[in-house]
Protein backbone atom coordinates (compact mmCIF):
# COMPACT_ATOMS: atom_id res chain seq x y z
CA UNK A 1 0.00 0.00 0.00
CA UNK A 2 1.41 3.34 -1.03
CA UNK A 3 1.53 6.19 1.45
CA UNK A 4 0.83 9.81 0.55
CA UNK A 5 2.98 12.35 2.35
CA UNK A 6 1.76 15.93 2.70
CA UNK A 7 4.44 18.62 2.71
CA UNK A 8 3.57 22.23 3.63
CA UNK A 9 3.66 24.51 0.67
CA UNK A 10 6.55 26.97 0.76
CA UNK A 11 5.90 30.68 1.20
CA UNK A 12 6.49 33.17 -1.59
CA UNK A 13 9.95 33.21 -3.10
CA UNK A 14 12.16 36.30 -2.65
CA UNK A 15 12.17 38.89 -5.42
CA UNK A 16 14.26 38.17 -8.51
CA UNK A 17 17.94 38.88 -8.08
CA UNK A 18 18.19 37.91 -4.41
CA UNK A 19 19.62 34.49 -5.01
CA UNK A 20 16.61 32.19 -5.55
CA UNK A 21 16.92 30.19 -8.75
CA UNK A 22 13.89 29.75 -10.97
CA UNK A 23 12.80 26.08 -11.10
CA UNK A 24 13.86 24.21 -14.17
CA UNK A 25 11.21 22.86 -16.48
CA UNK A 26 9.72 19.65 -15.18
CA UNK A 27 11.18 20.07 -11.70
CA UNK A 28 7.85 20.24 -9.93
CA UNK A 29 6.71 22.86 -7.43
CA UNK A 30 8.79 25.86 -6.47
CA UNK A 31 10.89 25.37 -3.36
CA UNK A 32 12.64 27.89 -1.17
CA UNK A 33 16.45 27.85 -1.06
CA UNK A 34 18.08 25.96 1.76
CA UNK A 35 18.76 28.23 4.72
CA UNK A 36 22.23 29.69 4.50
CA UNK A 37 22.75 28.62 0.88
CA UNK A 38 21.01 31.22 -1.33
CA UNK A 39 20.46 30.04 -4.83
CA UNK A 40 20.73 26.30 -4.11
CA UNK A 41 17.61 24.16 -4.66
CA UNK A 42 16.17 22.36 -1.66
CA UNK A 43 15.80 19.15 -3.65
CA UNK A 44 18.21 16.47 -2.57
CA UNK A 45 19.43 18.54 0.40
CA UNK A 46 16.63 17.77 2.88
CA UNK A 47 12.98 18.62 3.33
CA UNK A 48 11.69 22.00 4.41
CA UNK A 49 11.51 22.55 8.17
CA UNK A 50 8.54 20.74 9.72
CA UNK A 51 8.11 18.27 6.88
CA UNK A 52 7.90 14.55 7.62
CA UNK A 53 11.12 12.74 6.80
CA UNK A 54 10.60 9.72 4.57
CA UNK A 55 13.04 7.24 3.10
CA UNK A 56 14.30 8.26 -0.29
CA UNK A 57 13.04 5.05 -1.89
CA UNK A 58 9.43 5.81 -0.95
CA UNK A 59 9.65 9.26 -2.40
CA UNK A 60 11.14 7.95 -5.59
CA UNK A 61 8.37 5.38 -5.86
CA UNK A 62 5.66 8.00 -5.51
CA UNK A 63 7.11 10.05 -8.36
CA UNK A 64 7.00 7.04 -10.70
CA UNK A 65 4.36 7.82 -13.39
CA UNK A 66 3.69 4.08 -13.89
CA UNK A 67 2.62 3.50 -10.30
CA UNK A 68 -1.12 2.63 -10.10
CA UNK A 69 -1.79 5.52 -7.80
CA UNK A 70 -0.19 8.55 -9.39
CA UNK A 71 -0.84 12.28 -9.56
CA UNK A 72 -2.44 14.36 -12.29
CA UNK A 73 -2.28 18.10 -12.73
CA UNK A 74 -5.68 19.77 -12.41
CA UNK A 75 -5.94 22.10 -15.36
CA UNK A 76 -9.37 23.46 -14.36
CA UNK A 77 -10.05 27.14 -13.75
CA UNK A 78 -10.69 26.65 -10.05
CA UNK A 79 -7.39 25.11 -9.15
CA UNK A 80 -4.73 25.86 -11.72
CA UNK A 81 -1.58 24.06 -10.80
CA UNK A 82 -3.27 21.97 -8.03
CA UNK A 83 -2.93 18.18 -8.04
CA UNK A 84 -5.41 15.30 -8.08
CA UNK A 85 -4.94 11.85 -6.56
CA UNK A 86 -6.10 8.86 -8.69
CA UNK A 87 -6.95 5.59 -6.93
CA UNK A 88 -6.63 2.16 -8.66
CA UNK A 89 -10.42 2.02 -9.14
CA UNK A 90 -10.35 5.30 -11.09
CA UNK A 91 -11.74 7.52 -8.36
CA UNK A 92 -10.24 11.02 -8.51
CA UNK A 93 -9.88 13.12 -5.37
CA UNK A 94 -8.53 16.65 -5.11
CA UNK A 95 -5.33 17.06 -3.15
CA UNK A 96 -5.33 19.66 -0.38
CA UNK A 97 -4.09 23.10 -1.42
CA UNK A 98 -1.10 22.78 0.89
CA UNK A 99 0.09 19.48 -0.53
CA UNK A 100 3.12 19.61 -2.83
CA UNK A 101 4.68 16.71 -4.64
CA UNK A 102 8.05 15.60 -3.32
CA UNK A 103 10.55 15.39 -6.15
CA UNK A 104 14.31 15.16 -6.26
CA UNK A 105 15.26 17.46 -9.05
CA UNK A 106 18.46 16.95 -10.95
CA UNK A 107 20.62 19.70 -9.48
CA UNK A 108 22.92 19.79 -12.45
CA UNK A 109 19.96 20.25 -14.75
CA UNK A 110 18.59 23.09 -12.63
CA UNK A 111 21.94 24.92 -12.53
CA UNK A 112 22.29 24.53 -16.28
CA UNK A 113 18.89 26.15 -16.74
CA UNK A 114 19.99 29.27 -14.81
CA UNK A 115 21.35 32.28 -16.69
CA UNK A 116 24.98 31.72 -17.54
CA UNK A 117 26.04 35.33 -16.97
CA UNK A 118 24.87 36.95 -13.79
CA UNK A 119 27.09 39.99 -13.37
CA UNK A 120 27.66 41.89 -10.16
CA UNK A 121 25.89 44.82 -11.74
CA UNK A 122 22.51 43.10 -12.13
CA UNK A 123 22.75 41.63 -8.64
CA UNK A 124 23.61 44.96 -7.05
CA UNK A 125 20.86 46.72 -8.94
CA UNK A 126 18.24 44.17 -7.94
CA UNK A 127 19.29 44.40 -4.30
CA UNK A 128 19.04 48.16 -4.26
CA UNK A 129 15.71 48.19 -6.09
CA UNK A 130 13.83 45.40 -4.36
CA UNK A 131 15.13 45.60 -0.82
CA UNK A 132 15.65 49.26 -0.12
CA UNK A 133 14.60 49.01 3.51
CA UNK A 134 17.04 46.33 4.63
CA UNK A 135 20.04 46.61 2.34
CA UNK A 136 20.95 50.23 2.92
CA UNK A 137 24.48 50.00 1.58
CA UNK A 138 24.72 46.64 -0.10
CA UNK A 139 25.08 48.09 -3.57
CA UNK A 140 27.56 50.79 -2.79
CA UNK A 141 30.43 48.66 -1.57
CA UNK A 142 31.13 47.46 -5.07
CA UNK A 143 32.07 49.72 -7.92
CA UNK A 144 29.29 48.38 -10.13
CA UNK A 145 26.11 49.49 -8.40
CA UNK A 146 25.27 52.11 -10.97
CA UNK A 147 25.62 52.65 -14.70
CA UNK A 148 28.97 53.41 -16.27
CA UNK A 149 28.20 57.07 -16.92
CA UNK A 150 30.80 59.22 -15.22
CA UNK A 151 29.37 61.43 -12.46
CA UNK A 152 31.11 64.31 -14.21
CA UNK A 153 28.71 63.82 -17.13
CA UNK A 154 25.54 63.68 -15.02
CA UNK A 155 23.24 66.58 -14.20
CA UNK A 156 22.16 66.03 -10.60
CA UNK A 157 20.41 68.28 -8.08
CA UNK A 158 19.56 67.77 -4.45
CA UNK A 159 16.10 68.38 -3.03
CA UNK A 160 16.93 72.05 -2.49
CA UNK A 161 17.82 72.54 -6.15
CA UNK A 162 21.58 72.82 -5.64
CA UNK A 163 23.94 71.20 -8.12
CA UNK A 164 27.19 72.28 -6.45
CA UNK A 165 28.43 68.72 -5.95
CA UNK A 166 29.48 65.66 -7.93
CA UNK A 167 28.66 62.23 -6.53
CA UNK A 168 27.79 58.85 -7.99
CA UNK A 169 24.05 58.95 -7.34
CA UNK A 170 22.22 61.57 -5.27
CA UNK A 171 19.32 59.12 -4.87
CA UNK A 172 21.41 57.09 -2.42
CA UNK A 173 21.27 59.94 0.11
CA UNK A 174 18.74 58.23 2.37
CA UNK A 175 20.96 55.17 2.72
CA UNK A 176 23.96 57.36 3.51
CA UNK A 177 22.02 59.28 6.14
CA UNK A 178 21.33 56.02 8.00
CA UNK A 179 25.03 55.16 8.01
CA UNK A 180 25.92 58.61 9.33
CA UNK A 181 23.39 58.23 12.13
CA UNK A 182 24.94 54.90 13.09
CA UNK A 183 28.42 56.46 13.11
CA UNK A 184 27.23 59.27 15.39
CA UNK A 185 26.50 56.71 18.10
CA UNK A 186 30.18 55.69 18.18
CA UNK A 187 31.64 59.23 18.02
CA UNK A 188 30.87 60.67 21.45
CA UNK A 189 33.51 63.41 21.47
CA UNK A 190 32.34 65.04 18.25
CA UNK A 191 28.74 64.93 19.44
CA UNK A 192 29.86 66.54 22.71
CA UNK A 193 31.60 69.29 20.73
CA UNK A 194 28.36 69.98 18.87
CA UNK A 195 26.41 70.38 22.10
CA UNK A 196 29.03 72.66 23.61
CA UNK A 197 29.07 74.83 20.50
CA UNK A 198 25.34 75.50 20.36
CA UNK A 199 25.84 78.91 21.96
CA UNK A 200 29.24 79.81 20.52
CA UNK A 201 30.53 79.22 17.02
CA UNK A 202 34.34 78.92 17.28
CA UNK A 203 34.64 78.37 13.51
CA UNK A 204 32.25 81.13 12.42
CA UNK A 205 33.69 82.62 9.25
CA UNK A 206 36.00 79.66 8.60
CA UNK A 207 35.99 78.39 5.04
CA UNK A 208 37.46 74.92 5.17
CA UNK A 209 38.46 72.98 2.09
CA UNK A 210 39.05 69.32 2.92
CA UNK A 211 40.54 66.27 1.25
CA UNK A 212 40.11 63.12 3.33
CA UNK A 213 38.50 59.69 3.07
CA UNK A 214 34.78 60.27 2.62
CA UNK A 215 33.14 57.82 4.96
CA UNK A 216 30.32 57.98 7.48
CA UNK A 217 32.84 59.01 10.14
CA UNK A 218 34.16 61.87 8.01
CA UNK A 219 30.56 62.96 7.45
CA UNK A 220 30.08 63.28 11.22
CA UNK A 221 33.22 65.45 11.34
CA UNK A 222 32.05 67.65 8.46
CA UNK A 223 28.62 68.16 9.99
CA UNK A 224 30.26 68.97 13.32
CA UNK A 225 32.44 71.59 11.64
CA UNK A 226 29.29 73.01 10.06
CA UNK A 227 27.61 73.13 13.50
CA UNK A 228 30.67 75.01 14.78
CA UNK A 229 30.08 77.68 12.15
CA UNK A 230 32.35 76.63 9.27
CA UNK A 231 31.61 76.45 5.55
CA UNK A 232 33.09 73.30 3.99
CA UNK A 233 33.94 71.99 0.54
CA UNK A 234 35.28 68.45 0.28
CA UNK A 235 37.04 65.97 -2.01
CA UNK A 236 38.34 62.44 -1.45
CA UNK A 237 42.00 61.66 -0.73
CA UNK A 238 41.72 58.10 -2.06
CA UNK A 239 40.04 56.92 -5.26
CA UNK A 240 38.68 53.72 -3.64
CA UNK A 241 37.68 54.68 -0.09
CA UNK A 242 34.64 56.87 -0.79
CA UNK A 243 31.27 55.48 0.27
CA UNK A 244 28.94 56.66 -2.48
CA UNK A 245 25.83 56.73 -0.32
CA UNK A 246 27.57 58.88 2.31
CA UNK A 247 28.79 61.32 -0.33
CA UNK A 248 25.20 61.53 -1.58
CA UNK A 249 23.88 62.19 1.93
CA UNK A 250 26.36 65.03 2.40
CA UNK A 251 25.43 66.53 -0.96
CA UNK A 252 21.75 66.30 -0.04
CA UNK A 253 22.51 68.15 3.21
CA UNK A 254 24.05 71.02 1.27
CA UNK A 255 27.75 70.19 1.48
CA UNK A 256 29.64 70.66 -1.81
CA UNK A 257 31.18 67.18 -2.11
CA UNK A 258 33.12 65.98 -5.14
CA UNK A 259 33.92 62.29 -4.80
CA UNK A 260 32.86 58.80 -5.81
CA UNK A 261 34.30 55.32 -5.44
CA UNK A 262 36.54 54.27 -8.33
CA UNK A 263 37.66 57.67 -9.60
CA UNK A 264 40.36 57.79 -12.25
CA UNK A 265 43.52 59.80 -11.60
CA UNK A 266 42.12 62.56 -13.79
CA UNK A 267 38.84 62.50 -11.84
CA UNK A 268 40.79 62.73 -8.59
CA UNK A 269 42.50 66.01 -9.49
CA UNK A 270 39.36 67.35 -11.16
CA UNK A 271 37.43 66.87 -7.92
CA UNK A 272 40.08 68.67 -5.89
CA UNK A 273 40.07 71.56 -8.34
CA UNK A 274 36.28 71.85 -8.20
CA UNK A 275 36.54 72.19 -4.42
CA UNK A 276 39.13 74.94 -4.63
CA UNK A 277 38.40 76.88 -7.80
CA UNK A 278 35.03 78.45 -7.01
CA UNK A 279 34.13 81.98 -8.00
CA UNK A 280 33.60 84.19 -4.97
CA UNK A 281 34.85 81.61 -2.46
CA UNK A 282 38.31 81.87 -0.88
CA UNK A 283 39.26 79.06 1.51
CA UNK A 284 41.09 80.11 4.65
CA UNK A 285 41.67 76.66 6.23
CA UNK A 286 42.88 73.33 4.83
CA UNK A 287 42.16 69.89 6.31
CA UNK A 288 44.29 67.40 4.41
CA UNK A 289 45.10 63.70 4.47
CA UNK A 290 48.14 62.89 2.37
CA UNK A 291 49.07 66.40 1.26
CA UNK A 292 47.53 66.29 -2.23
CA UNK A 293 45.15 69.19 -1.61
CA UNK A 294 47.90 71.33 -0.07
CA UNK A 295 50.20 70.48 -2.96
CA UNK A 296 47.51 71.37 -5.53
CA UNK A 297 46.75 74.77 -4.03
CA UNK A 298 50.44 75.55 -3.51
CA UNK A 299 51.33 74.72 -7.12
CA UNK A 300 48.26 75.93 -9.02
CA UNK A 301 46.86 78.72 -6.85
CA UNK A 302 49.85 80.33 -5.07
CA UNK A 303 47.98 83.56 -4.31
CA UNK A 304 45.18 81.58 -2.70
CA UNK A 305 47.71 79.57 -0.71
CA UNK A 306 49.20 82.73 0.84
CA UNK A 307 45.78 83.69 2.28
CA UNK A 308 45.31 80.40 4.13
CA UNK A 309 45.29 80.83 7.93
CA UNK A 310 46.27 77.26 8.74
CA UNK A 311 46.71 73.68 7.53
CA UNK A 312 45.83 70.54 9.49
CA UNK A 313 47.49 67.35 8.19
CA UNK A 314 46.90 63.86 9.58
CA UNK A 315 49.07 61.43 7.59
CA UNK A 316 52.74 60.47 7.62
CA UNK A 317 52.98 61.22 3.91
CA UNK A 318 51.34 64.65 4.18
CA UNK A 319 53.40 65.67 7.21
CA UNK A 320 56.57 64.65 5.40
CA UNK A 321 55.63 66.93 2.49
CA UNK A 322 54.92 69.81 4.87
CA UNK A 323 58.33 69.46 6.51
CA UNK A 324 59.93 69.47 3.06
CA UNK A 325 58.17 72.76 2.23
CA UNK A 326 59.20 74.22 5.57
CA UNK A 327 62.81 73.17 5.16
CA UNK A 328 62.90 74.78 1.71
CA UNK A 329 61.46 78.00 3.13
CA UNK A 330 58.34 77.72 0.96
CA UNK A 331 55.75 77.09 3.67
CA UNK A 332 54.06 80.46 4.12
CA UNK A 333 51.24 79.04 6.27
CA UNK A 334 51.18 77.67 9.86
CA UNK A 335 50.51 73.94 9.83
CA UNK A 336 49.47 71.48 12.52
CA UNK A 337 50.98 67.99 12.48
CA UNK A 338 48.07 65.92 13.80
CA UNK A 339 49.68 62.65 12.74
CA UNK A 340 52.26 62.78 15.50
CA UNK A 341 49.83 63.64 18.27
CA UNK A 342 49.54 60.79 20.76
CA UNK A 343 45.81 60.38 20.18
CA UNK A 344 46.39 59.90 16.44
CA UNK A 345 49.47 57.69 16.62
CA UNK A 346 48.39 55.40 19.41
CA UNK A 347 44.72 55.03 18.56
CA UNK A 348 44.12 55.61 14.86
CA UNK A 349 47.38 54.07 13.68
CA UNK A 350 47.81 51.21 16.15
CA UNK A 351 44.40 50.13 17.42
CA UNK A 352 42.59 50.90 14.18
CA UNK A 353 45.03 48.92 12.03
CA UNK A 354 45.11 46.07 14.53
CA UNK A 355 41.47 45.40 13.71
CA UNK A 356 41.12 46.57 10.12
CA UNK A 357 44.07 44.62 8.64
CA UNK A 358 42.26 41.35 9.31
CA UNK A 359 38.98 42.75 8.00
CA UNK A 360 40.54 43.94 4.73
CA UNK A 361 42.38 40.68 4.07
CA UNK A 362 39.42 38.50 4.97
CA UNK A 363 36.92 40.39 2.79
CA UNK A 364 39.16 40.36 -0.26
CA UNK A 365 40.75 36.91 -0.10
CA UNK A 366 38.60 34.78 2.27
CA UNK A 367 41.89 33.46 3.63
CA UNK A 368 42.69 31.71 6.89
CA UNK A 369 45.52 33.33 8.86
CA UNK A 370 46.61 30.40 11.02
CA UNK A 371 50.04 29.12 9.94
CA UNK A 372 50.49 31.68 7.15
CA UNK A 373 53.93 33.29 6.84
CA UNK A 374 53.65 37.07 6.71
CA UNK A 375 56.24 39.81 6.34
CA UNK A 376 55.28 43.28 7.60
CA UNK A 377 57.48 46.07 6.26
CA UNK A 378 57.78 48.74 8.95
CA UNK A 379 57.23 48.51 12.72
CA UNK A 380 55.80 51.92 13.42
CA UNK A 381 52.37 52.23 14.99
CA UNK A 382 50.61 50.81 11.88
CA UNK A 383 53.07 47.93 11.64
CA UNK A 384 52.71 47.20 15.37
CA UNK A 385 48.95 46.94 15.02
CA UNK A 386 49.15 44.66 11.96
CA UNK A 387 51.74 42.37 13.56
CA UNK A 388 49.81 42.04 16.81
CA UNK A 389 46.60 41.06 14.99
CA UNK A 390 48.26 38.52 12.69
CA UNK A 391 50.26 36.96 15.52
CA UNK A 392 47.09 36.56 17.57
CA UNK A 393 45.49 34.70 14.64
CA UNK A 394 48.35 32.18 14.52
CA UNK A 395 50.37 33.63 11.64
CA UNK A 396 54.16 33.43 11.54
CA UNK A 397 55.20 37.08 11.31
CA UNK A 398 58.48 38.59 10.10
CA UNK A 399 59.32 42.30 10.31
CA UNK A 400 61.56 44.56 8.25
CA UNK A 401 62.67 47.88 9.74
CA UNK A 402 65.29 50.60 9.25
CA UNK A 403 65.02 52.22 12.68
CA UNK A 404 67.04 50.32 15.33
CA UNK A 405 64.66 51.42 18.11
CA UNK A 406 61.56 50.13 16.32
CA UNK A 407 63.56 47.06 15.29
CA UNK A 408 64.43 46.35 18.92
CA UNK A 409 60.76 46.72 19.83
CA UNK A 410 59.86 44.14 17.18
CA UNK A 411 62.39 41.71 18.61
CA UNK A 412 61.17 42.28 22.17
CA UNK A 413 57.60 41.67 20.98
CA UNK A 414 58.60 38.26 19.65
CA UNK A 415 58.96 38.93 15.93
CA UNK A 416 61.93 37.93 13.81
CA UNK A 417 63.68 40.91 12.22
CA UNK A 418 64.74 40.17 8.62
CA UNK A 419 65.60 41.78 5.34
CA UNK A 420 62.88 41.42 2.74
CA UNK A 421 65.19 39.53 0.36
CA UNK A 422 65.69 36.81 2.98
CA UNK A 423 62.06 35.75 3.17
CA UNK A 424 60.47 36.96 -0.06
CA UNK A 425 60.44 33.49 -1.65
CA UNK A 426 58.63 31.78 1.23
CA UNK A 427 56.06 34.21 2.64
CA UNK A 428 52.35 34.01 1.87
CA UNK A 429 51.54 37.69 2.51
CA UNK A 430 53.54 40.91 2.12
CA UNK A 431 52.22 44.04 3.89
CA UNK A 432 53.85 47.47 3.62
CA UNK A 433 53.44 50.03 6.42
CA UNK A 434 56.34 52.47 5.94
CA UNK A 435 55.13 55.63 4.18
CA UNK A 436 58.16 55.26 1.92
CA UNK A 437 58.51 54.47 -1.79
CA UNK A 438 59.65 51.33 -3.64
CA UNK A 439 59.69 49.18 -0.52
CA UNK A 440 58.53 46.23 -2.64
CA UNK A 441 60.25 46.39 -6.03
CA UNK A 442 59.78 44.47 -9.26
CA UNK A 443 62.69 42.25 -8.26
CA UNK A 444 60.84 41.29 -5.08
CA UNK A 445 57.62 40.72 -7.02
CA UNK A 446 59.41 38.45 -9.51
CA UNK A 447 60.75 36.28 -6.69
CA UNK A 448 57.49 35.85 -4.76
CA UNK A 449 55.89 32.42 -4.51
CA UNK A 450 52.75 31.57 -6.45
CA UNK A 451 49.55 33.13 -5.01
CA UNK A 452 51.43 35.44 -2.62
CA UNK A 453 49.14 38.25 -1.42
CA UNK A 454 50.57 41.77 -1.69
CA UNK A 455 48.99 44.80 -0.03
CA UNK A 456 49.73 48.21 1.48
CA UNK A 457 48.57 49.70 4.79
CA UNK A 458 50.36 53.03 4.32
CA UNK A 459 48.61 56.11 2.96
CA UNK A 460 50.54 56.47 -0.29
CA UNK A 461 50.42 54.05 -3.21
CA UNK A 462 54.19 54.35 -3.77
CA UNK A 463 55.31 51.62 -1.37
CA UNK A 464 54.70 48.81 -3.87
CA UNK A 465 56.11 49.33 -7.36
CA UNK A 466 52.82 48.62 -9.09
CA UNK A 467 53.85 50.59 -12.21
CA UNK A 468 56.52 47.98 -12.96
CA UNK A 469 53.78 45.34 -13.24
CA UNK A 470 51.99 47.11 -16.09
CA UNK A 471 54.07 45.54 -18.84
CA UNK A 472 53.05 43.46 -21.87
CA UNK A 473 54.49 40.17 -20.57
CA UNK A 474 52.29 40.23 -17.46
CA UNK A 475 48.55 39.58 -17.51
CA UNK A 476 46.17 41.38 -15.16
CA UNK A 477 43.01 39.51 -14.23
CA UNK A 478 40.31 41.19 -12.12
CA UNK A 479 38.98 38.63 -9.65
CA UNK A 480 36.62 40.80 -7.63
CA UNK A 481 36.38 44.41 -6.57
CA UNK A 482 39.86 45.64 -5.52
CA UNK A 483 41.44 42.20 -6.12
CA UNK A 484 43.70 41.53 -9.12
CA UNK A 485 45.72 38.52 -10.17
CA UNK A 486 48.95 39.53 -11.87
CA UNK A 487 50.09 36.52 -13.90
CA UNK A 488 53.66 35.85 -15.10
CA UNK A 489 54.42 34.03 -18.39
CA UNK A 490 55.23 30.78 -16.52
CA UNK A 491 51.80 30.81 -14.86
CA UNK A 492 52.89 32.16 -11.47
CA UNK A 493 50.53 34.75 -10.08
CA UNK A 494 50.39 37.18 -7.19
CA UNK A 495 47.23 38.57 -5.59
CA UNK A 496 47.40 42.38 -5.55
CA UNK A 497 44.90 44.18 -3.34
CA UNK A 498 43.53 47.68 -4.10
CA UNK A 499 46.26 48.17 -6.72
CA UNK A 500 48.70 48.90 -3.91
CA UNK A 501 46.58 51.59 -2.28
CA UNK A 502 45.46 51.78 1.34
CA UNK A 503 43.98 48.35 2.09
CA UNK A 504 41.68 48.91 5.03
CA UNK A 505 39.80 51.95 3.72
CA UNK A 506 39.81 50.69 0.13
CA UNK A 507 38.64 47.14 0.82
CA UNK A 508 36.83 47.22 4.16
CA UNK A 509 35.89 49.62 6.92
CA UNK A 510 37.62 50.90 10.05
CA UNK A 511 36.34 51.10 13.64
CA UNK A 512 34.21 54.20 14.11
CA UNK A 513 35.20 54.78 17.74
CA UNK A 514 38.89 55.07 16.83
CA UNK A 515 38.09 57.53 14.05
CA UNK A 516 36.15 59.59 16.56
CA UNK A 517 39.43 60.19 18.38
CA UNK A 518 41.22 61.29 15.20
CA UNK A 519 38.33 63.43 13.96
CA UNK A 520 38.06 65.23 17.29
CA UNK A 521 41.79 65.92 17.19
CA UNK A 522 41.39 67.39 13.71
CA UNK A 523 38.47 69.57 14.77
CA UNK A 524 40.38 70.95 17.79
CA UNK A 525 43.45 71.63 15.63
CA UNK A 526 41.30 73.63 13.20
CA UNK A 527 39.76 75.60 16.07
CA UNK A 528 43.19 76.28 17.56
CA UNK A 529 44.76 77.53 14.32
CA UNK A 530 41.73 79.55 13.27
CA UNK A 531 41.34 81.35 16.60
CA UNK A 532 45.01 81.72 17.52
CA UNK A 533 46.10 85.35 18.03
CA UNK A 534 48.41 86.72 15.38
CA UNK A 535 51.98 85.72 16.01
CA UNK A 536 51.32 82.59 18.09
CA UNK A 537 51.98 80.32 15.12
CA UNK A 538 54.56 81.24 12.54
CA UNK A 539 55.15 79.75 9.09
CA UNK A 540 56.16 76.34 10.34
CA UNK A 541 54.86 72.88 11.29
CA UNK A 542 53.59 72.44 14.87
CA UNK A 543 52.50 69.59 17.08
CA UNK A 544 49.09 69.67 18.70
CA UNK A 545 49.43 71.05 22.27
CA UNK A 546 49.54 68.22 24.82
CA UNK A 547 46.62 69.72 26.70
CA UNK A 548 44.42 69.18 23.64
CA UNK A 549 45.61 65.58 23.30
CA UNK A 550 44.54 64.92 26.85
CA UNK A 551 41.23 66.71 26.34
CA UNK A 552 40.41 64.49 23.34
CA UNK A 553 41.13 61.38 25.39
CA UNK A 554 39.01 62.62 28.31
CA UNK A 555 36.00 63.14 26.04
CA UNK A 556 36.02 59.42 25.17
CA UNK A 557 36.39 58.01 28.67
CA UNK A 558 32.68 58.21 29.63
CA UNK A 559 31.96 55.58 26.96
CA UNK A 560 33.73 53.05 29.16
CA UNK A 561 32.28 54.38 32.42
CA UNK A 562 35.89 55.19 33.31
CA UNK A 563 36.77 57.40 36.27
CA UNK A 564 40.02 59.37 36.39
CA UNK A 565 41.94 59.70 39.62
CA UNK A 566 42.59 63.31 40.65
CA UNK A 567 45.86 64.51 42.13
CA UNK A 568 45.84 66.04 45.56
CA UNK A 569 47.43 69.46 45.96
CA UNK A 570 50.38 67.83 47.68
CA UNK A 571 50.85 65.27 44.91
CA UNK A 572 50.60 67.92 42.19
CA UNK A 573 53.20 70.04 43.95
CA UNK A 574 55.50 67.03 44.38
CA UNK A 575 55.33 66.22 40.64
CA UNK A 576 55.44 69.87 39.59
CA UNK A 577 52.16 69.54 37.64
CA UNK A 578 48.91 71.42 37.36
CA UNK A 579 46.11 69.33 38.84
CA UNK A 580 44.19 69.68 35.58
CA UNK A 581 47.12 68.84 33.29
CA UNK A 582 48.87 68.64 31.00
CA UNK A 583 50.37 65.60 32.64
CA UNK A 584 53.13 64.98 30.10
CA UNK A 585 55.59 67.33 28.39
CA UNK A 586 54.79 68.37 24.84
CA UNK A 587 57.62 66.26 23.42
CA UNK A 588 56.17 63.09 24.95
CA UNK A 589 54.98 60.79 22.18
CA UNK A 590 54.00 57.58 24.00
CA UNK A 591 55.71 55.30 21.46
CA UNK A 592 55.37 52.17 23.59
Amino acid sequence: MSVQVAVPAPGPLPPPGLGAAAPAAGCGAERPPVSGCPGLPAAGLGLPPGAAKVPQASAMKRSDPHHPQHRHRDGGDGGAGREALVSPDGTVTEAPRTVKKIQFADQKQEFNKRPTKIGRRSLSRSISQSSTDSYSSAASYTDSSDDETSPRDKQQKNSKGSSDFCVKNIKQAEFGRREIEIAEQEMPALMALRKRAQGEKPLAGAKIVGCTHITAQTAVLMETLGALGAQCRWAACNIYSTLNEVAAALAESGFPVFAWKGESEDDFWWCIDRCVNVEGWQPNMILDDGGDLTHWIYKKYPNMFKKIKGIVEESVTGVHRLYQLSKAGKLCVPAMNVNDSVTKQKFDNLYCCRESILDGLKRTTDMMFGGKQVVVCGYGEVGKGCCAALKAMGSIVYVTEIDPICALQACMDGFRLVKLNEVIRQVDIVITCTGNKNVVTREHLDRMKNSCIVCNMGHSNTEIDVASLRTPELTWERVRSQVDHVIWPDGKRIVLLAEGRLLNLSCSTVPTFVLSITATTQALALIELYNAPEGRYKQDVYLLPKKMDEYVASLHLPTFDAHLTELTDEQAKYLGLNKNGPFKPNYYRCWF
